[in-house]
């Protein structure tokens, strides 16, 4: 198969024919396709994910689709997410060597991207769900964000080279438009697309959609995402975007990647840890998760601290972009003057991250893309009301992120709301 064909989707039935000869895909797993065993496990909301099995090893195989897998035709998307996702994957390796899965095929015209099979790997959202602490997730996710966020900007990049990669990147228009609509817009109103656990959460729907000040400042970290090109982004860095063992953790799906603001990759993944944490009490059929929710307040709390550190270590050690450059703070013996702009880049991604992680909480539960952290709460009324707690969690972090000033704060809010009746 070659990208000059016209595009074809996958299937379980057609993919060892199609992919019999591929050369690369044939040197990981034999020649036998005979004895390839193919299964669809993709279980996202806009592509195809086939895990092929040889005599040799497996694979994974990634394929777009020509609309949102989750709509279905009605809402068409294009093919070339796939090139984004793959040229993303590239960086991300050489950024953060060992972070992400090892491309070994990628075919731009029939979208597909062949990879390395993560096994005995599971979601993070999944072990979360079934109340696993792993031991590395905060460590290796904090050094994964401050090593591609920074590395990927202007404070690393040599400036000719970080320009050509965002005109590249600036060319991944509709799903930087499904994040600036359903992440920043939808749920602040009637969307069409926009489902809630009804009728329990009806009354605390509308108040948020009527509350002013939450709207203006979801509509100001909207204009901070569109305008603010700092740096290459993951763009969906969230639990269902991370997989992982007790020993090791890998990003993967990076197709919304995109030049943006640091603080939204972190925003993003750190609400995914509270949402996780609200969640918890309903999940404790087999016993309390008490630890379990202390355990994920700890995850935040060390991401966090690792991410700072790292961040902290490149810009003393790799600042050699055109941002605060040396030949202003070092070179003239003045080290304190960099350690004071340190802290105010720092101090900006910790306030801007905290308005993305609450709006990012937001729409996942009032808007089209759930997290299973709360849809797999079977009892209605149990489900209402962790996540109702969740909602004024992220409600209370993004309107007043200009006065929280540390992690321990945010979460000691997130355990005083635990505690309260919230429905």
């Amino acid at each position: 198969m070659t990208g000059k064909l016209p595009f074809e989707a996958l299937s379980v039935e057609t993919l060892s024919t199609r992919l019999g000869t591929n050369e690369a895909l044939c040197a990981k797993i034999g020649q036998d396709t005979s004895a390839w065993k193919v299964r669809e496990v993709g279980d996202g909301n806009l592509n195809l994910v086939f895990i092929v099995e040889g005599t040799e090893g497996a694979v994974v195989v990634k394929q777009a689709l020509p609309y949102v897998r989750l709509v279905g035709d009605s809402w068409p998307l294009p093919l070339k997410r796939s090139f984004f996702e793959y040229h993303a994957l590239t960086r991300q390796e050489a950024r953060a060597p060992g972070s992400v899965p090892a491309i070994y095929y990628f075919d731009e015209g029939q979208a597909l991207i062949i990879m390395e099979y993560l096994s005995p790997h599971m979601i993070l959202r999944r072990a979360l769900i079934e109340g696993r602490q792993l031991p590395n997730i905060a460590r290796d996710i904090g050094l994964f964000m401050a090593r591609t966020l920074f590395r990927g900007s202007d404070l690393h990049m040599a400036a000719r080279d970080r320009k050509a990669d965002l005109a590249l990147f600036a060319d991944n228009v509709e799903l930087c438009d499904i994040t600036e609509n359903l992440v920043f817009s939808d749920p602040y109103f009637d969307a069409k697309l926009n489902r809630h656990t009804s009728p329990q959460l009806d009354g605390l729907v509308a108040e948020l959609r009527a509350d002013r000040d939450l709207k203006v400042e979801a509509q100001r970290l909207k204009h901070i995402f569109a305008a603010n090109a700092e740096t290459l982004l993951h763009g969906d860095l969230h639990s269902g975007s991370i997989m992982v063992t007790d020993q090791e953790t890998r990003m993967i799906d990076p197709e919304f990647a995109f030049y943006g603001p640091m603080a939204f990759d972190v925003g993003m993944l750190l609400a995914n840890f509270w949402m996780s944490f609200f969640s918890q009490s309903g999940h404790e059929q087999t016993g309390a998760r008490d630890a379990m929710r202390a355990y994920l307040l700890g995850v935040t709390a060390e991401t966090w601290a690792v991410f700072r550190a790292e961040f902290s270590l490149l810009w003393r050690s790799e600042r050699t972009g055109m941002l605060y450059q040396k030949s202003l703070f070092e070179d003239q013996g003045d080290r304190l003057g960099a350690e004071q702009a340190l802290d105010h880049v720092l101090h900006q991604i910790w306030t801007d991250l905290l308005g993305f992680a609450g709006i990012e909480v937001h729409r996942r539960i009032l808007g089209l893309a759930h997290n299973a952290d709360f849809e797999t709460i079977a009892d209605e009324d149990l489900r209402a009301s962790c996540e109702a707690k969740a909602l004024k969690f992220g409600r209370h972090i993004a309107v007043n992120r200009r006065q929280i000033h540390s992690i321990e704060e945010v979460n000691a809010l997130a355990a005083l709301i635990e505690q309260e009746n919230s429905l």
